[in-house]
């Protein structure tokens, strides 16, 4: 489990320093394998430390990429509306 929320950082400090990933590079694929290979003593270490990167790059989780920019004036400029009746809530 802990080698999972490792990748999910991992992934997730690639795409803001990057701006631009879709899919997890190779860089992070092998710095994950690494992490594995550790005691998970060494792994909880590792994952508090890409913790503590991300929050400090954005301790409030607001910036957004440039990809995201784009989607939200996108989705800005074309105000469409949908009531309430128009969702399917079940």
């Amino acid at each position: 489990m802990l080698k999972y929320c490792l990748l999910l950082i991992l992934v997730f400090v690639e795409i803001f320093i990057n701006k631009e990933l879709i899919i997890m590079s190779e860089k992070t694929m092998q710095i994950a394998e690494m992490i594995d290979m550790l005691p998970e003593q060494d792994q909880i270490l590792a994952f508090d430390l890409i913790k503590k990167l991300v929050l400090a790059w954005d301790p409030d989780f607001t910036k957004v990429t440039p990809k995201e920019a784009k989607e939200l004036e996108e989705a800005e400029a074309d105000p469409e509306v949908f009531s309430d009746e128009d969702i399917n809530w079940d």
